[in-house]
């Protein structure tokens, strides 16, 4: 059950590139067979289908928003009484005294789990969420902690995890990229087509961005339509363009990427018709729109991608992932936390209470989180210049919060907590590699098996690390 290129499959390549006019067609064809998005096979039995990742950019503050810390709340103002690490360095830290939460804690739910008040729709739904308090990655910076959120790897270039997904289970609808990113990042620090890339995987598992980031209202697929020829104009060109791609395999060789390139035309005629069906909002219901907070100023854009997500999870895509910018708050974070807050509260709660009204939460797989966290104590790049209200918290890998939801995992649970003032993971630990084992698992997908071989050896998304967060299973 390996999804791995053996050395077998390497010799056959080698035979076909080699033998006589004629093969080079037969060895493109078994290559779009053998690496097509057909549905394959799991591993194991699965508790979901596909995942819908909310990537919120820039490290939200987890003691401002899920992780409520007495003792940091009673000793706000006070010095540090941990030790930071003698090669910690960050600007404007030189004075830095212990700063409490922002807002308040509220009692939300049946157990009444403590989460801010900031967040009151998200709190409605809490009962479905299971909230990962013991996260921990590898990097303080942004590049690269996001590189290895969605890649794995925080410094060479990798599969991300939606290419993962697909290359291992293939998609549903066959008129409809099986991966794709709605909005992307891709300005500022870590934003990249490597986080939707497929990197050494075939192209065909790469992901397809919708739109730009903040634009979510003109997002749709460029080019897909040239409205200036016939279907069937188009048809012709197309087989006349995959026709002479398979004579140039035939004089040179199979290219992985060239045959993904060929895929892909494919897929762009057959989603003429339906994908501007599914990104078309209208026409859903102005019920529907006000529960996603659409046509309100500060959730209209963040709400048209979690609704495109669902129309794109309820269609057969496998792997969504929608993203949120403008959560590294250095500075000002009284002012801007609040903000960032009311833009995605009611757009998630509304994507939660959608999923589980339409059937599709139980087999839809939803992971809200950043690259990192916020550290415990404040930080002051204006150098004392500017008042104590404007200062904010530096970055932190060593302790932060996501949550999940639906897909098989347990609803209504906090797994790991940080410390008592929510520097650093102590319990339940969860690493960025235990993430991707478990959300492989919940796929279906056996971590250590999803496999590819590229420069002499496997590689696999959790590279040599991983388990599976087997306390979180329902």
């Amino acid at each position: 059950m390996n999804r791995h290129k053996t050395s077998m499959a390497h010799s056959r390549r080698d035979f076909l590139r080699t033998a006589g006019c004629g093969f080079g067609m037969v060895a493109m064809q078994s290559m779009l067979a053998a690496e097509s998005l057909a549905v394959r096979a799991p591993h194991h039995a699965a508790r979901a289908k596909r995942v819908i990742f909310m990537f919120m950019q820039g490290g939200p503050s987890h003691m401002d928003m899920f992780e409520h810390k007495p003792e940091l709340e009673k000793r706000n103002g006070q010095p540090l009484s941990f030790k930071l690490p003698q090669n910690y360095e960050a600007p404007g830290i030189r004075d830095s005294r212990l700063f409490g939460p922002i807002g308040k804690f509220v009692r939300q739910g049946r157990r009444g789990m403590l989460m801010t008040e900031m967040l009151p729709h998200l709190g409605g739904v809490v009962d479905d969420l299971c909230f990962l308090h013991g996260m921990h990655a590898d990097s303080e910076a942004h590049a690269p902690a996001i590189r290895q959120l969605h890649t794995g790897h925080s410094i060479q270039v990798r599969p991300s995890m939606g290419a993962w997904t697909l290359y291992g289970l293939g998609t549903e609808n066959q008129n409809l990229p099986g991966f794709v990113s709605i909005c992307p990042e891709l300005s500022g620090d870590g934003g990249t087509p490597q986080l939707f890339g497929s990197a050494f995987l075939p192209a065909i598992y790469q992901g397809t961005p919708i739109g730009q980031a903040h634009d979510a209202r003109n997002a749709r697929i460029d080019y897909l339509r040239d409205a200036g020829i016939s279907t069937d104009e188009q048809r012709r060109q197309l087989d006349f363009l995959q026709d002479v791609n398979r004579r140039y395999t035939s004089d040179g060789g199979a290219d992985s990427e060239l045959e993904g390139r060929a895929a892909s035309f494919e897929l762009a005629f057959r989603m003429q018709m339906e994908a501007p069906r599914v990104l078309d909002l209208a026409a859903e219901t102005d019920a529907t729109k006000a529960l996603y907070g659409i046509g309100e100023k500060e959730t209209d854009d963040f709400g048209r991608q979690c609704l495109m997500a669902r129309r794109m999870a309820e269609a057969g895509v496998r792997f969504v992932q929608i993203t949120d910018g403008g959560w590294d708050h250095h500075g000002k974070l009284r002012q801007s936390l609040p903000v960032r807050c009311k833009a995605v509260d009611k757009p998630i709660a509304g994507l939660i209470k959608d999923l589980k009204q339409r059937g599709l939460l139980e087999d839809t797989l939803v992971l809200w989180g950043g690259e990192f966290g916020r550290t415990p104590f404040d930080q002051d790049l204006s150098q004392g210049k500017a008042p104590i209200t404007d200062r904010g918290r530096e970055h932190n890998p060593k302790g932060f919060t996501m949550f999940m939801a639906g897909g098989g995992v347990k609803p209504g649970i906090s797994h790991g907590e940080t410390d008592e003032f929510g520097w650093e993971a102590v319990q339940g630990k969860v690493h960025i590699h235990d993430l991707h084992a478990t959300m492989l698992h919940l796929l279906g997908i056996d971590h250590e098996r999803l496999t590819y071989r590229y420069t002499g050896r496997d590689f696999r998304l959790t590279d040599v690390f991983g388990r599976v967060v087997k306390e979180i299973l329902a």
